[in-house]
């Protein structure tokens, strides 16, 4: 905390942490009656916390009771109004942003915490069915009303050209990883609930697009879910969310669930098998209905023999 007499500034830290249980991509959220869900988050002590994913560790495991697996740090989120200030407070909080993957769900047993799936907060995120209706019954044309509403030509086909590489077309196509863009967008169009807090107001009406989440709380989700989407294709990170073992399905199902769209079983097999992720154990698991599937583990040597292996994703049609 920095203290000048006239202003505080006090280091916070958020933890988007993620699971996936039963083909869901979840996150842990703070969930009170009448509020906001919310990222846990907590300050950062630089008495007692020698570092700042140290100190994020200590107070998510006294708060939620998980022992943190992967952690990496996102971005520092600082921006005025990022928090609702009561009257009289001159307080500015600068939140750093951690992802952290766990394969613990088990038991809730912490206070007020919950496991929500990510895509309540981005329903327009998620293929693996198909195209979301929202983006054709509700996004596209108010993003048509944006651009028409936009203060002159030049601006007009800066939005529009934001629109096009955000939400794709034919040419395009759906980019996964773009999840902060499209959520900005949104933003600046004033589609979503957070975006009142400054005063952008949407040129007609427009139903929440997704659930709303404390301050800039699902800003700090996005920046998330992007940054996994996009690691995981060039780094083995989905294996952290994974058991010891596991079938080849259900490592499908759980890439699918993080990129939010649908892949070809046999493409998606070859895959992984070609790339050296994962080797057989000779084993199979025993389903209740069905044949049994053999079980894999992650061939960890891979992590030697190249320089960056990952799960590599095809581009989607976005129509």
């Amino acid at each position: 905390m920095t203290d000048t007499g006239k202003h505080v500034v006090t280091i916070g830290l958020s933890a988007a942490i993620v699971s996936v249980v039963d083909d869901s991509p979840s996150v842990l959220v703070v969930h009170t009656a009448g509020a906001d869900d919310s990222l846990p988050f907590g300050p950062f002590d630089p008495i007692s916390h020698r570092t700042l994913e140290g100190g994020l560790r200590t107070w998510v495991g006294e708060q939620t009771y998980l022992d943190l697996g992967y952690v990496e740090q996102l971005y520092t989120f600082g921006d005025r109004g990022r928090h609702t200030l009561k009257p009289g407070e001159n307080m500015r909080v600068v939140s750093v942003g951690y992802l952290a993957l766990t394969k613990q769900l088990g038991e809730r047993n912490a206070p007020e915490s919950i496991w929500r799936d990510w895509y309540r907060y981005f329903p327009w995120e998620d293929w693996r069915d198909k195209k979301p209706a929202v983006i054709d019954e509700v996004i596209d044309p108010a993003l048509e009303d944006f651009v028409a509403a936009a203060s002159d030509k030049s601006c007009a086909e800066l939005r529009r050209d934001r629109v096009r590489l955000c939400f794709g077309d034919e040419d395009i196509g759906w980019d996964e990883e773009k999840v902060l863009e499209r959520y900005e967008l949104l933003y600046e169009a004033g589609l979503v609930t957070e975006s009142a807090r400054d005063g952008r107001i949407a040129t007609g009406h427009v139903p929440p697009l997704g659930d709303r989440m404390m301050f800039d709380h699902r800003r700090i989700l996005a920046t998330a879910i992007a940054r996994l989407r996009g690691k995981m294709k060039y780094r083995p990170v989905v294996f952290e969310l994974m058991s010891a073992t596991f079938t080849l399905l259900e490592l499908q199902r759980t890439v699918e669930a993080i990129s939010g769209i649908r892949l070809h079983k046999q493409n998606f097999r070859r895959l992984v098998e070609d790339q050296g992720l994962v080797e057989g154990t000779g084993k199979f698991n025993s389903p209740p209905r069905g044949r049994p599937a053999e079980l894999f583990r992650f061939r960890r040597e891979v992590l030697r023999e190249r320089p960056s292996p990952g799960v590599r994703l095809a581009r989607q049609r976005a129509t």
